[in-house]
């Protein structure tokens, strides 16, 4: 027996968990060390489109790519358990889930993205005071 000291099914589900608790650190930490969170997926025109939106009003945003990461489904599952909706991109803007691409663009189009970015502490607006650089 491999792991003698776990019963049959033990060492699997407390795998799952272990990665559930790893995704929801990783989450809550980028949404707390960045202005602007982006999780995407590099195919996905939803996501290109709102990047996008976030090139054009000059903010400065991580982007987490989950189709390039290995933990990226685990990821995604959290988010679904988050924000209670699976689909990306999932946007994050001052530690809140703002939505998706959709959500984003409404808030854009409406004129109220730029001053949500510009709440930011410190604003993530592309200057040199800014210690975070965009990411994709």
């Amino acid at each position: 027996m491999l792991f003698p000291f776990a019963r049959m099914g033990q060492f699997f589900t407390k795998l799952p968990e272990a990665r559930r608790e790893a995704a929801l650190r990783f989450i809550r930490n980028q949404v707390v060390q960045n202005c602007v969170v982006i999780f995407s997926k590099t195919y996905c025109p939803y996501c290109m489109k709102t990047k996008s939106i976030f090139e054009e009003i000059g903010a400065n945003f991580k982007v987490i790519e989950l189709d390039q990461r290995k933990d990226g489904n685990y990821i995604q599952n959290t988010l679904e358990e988050l924000t209670g909706v699976r689909t990306v991109p999932r946007v994050f803007v001052n530690g809140i889930c703002i939505g998706g691409a959709t959500d984003t663009h409404k808030l854009h189009s409406n004129g109220k993205l730029l001053p949500l970015v510009s709440q930011c502490s410190p604003p993530c607006k592309l200057d040199e005071s800014c210690d975070h650089h965009r990411s994709h």
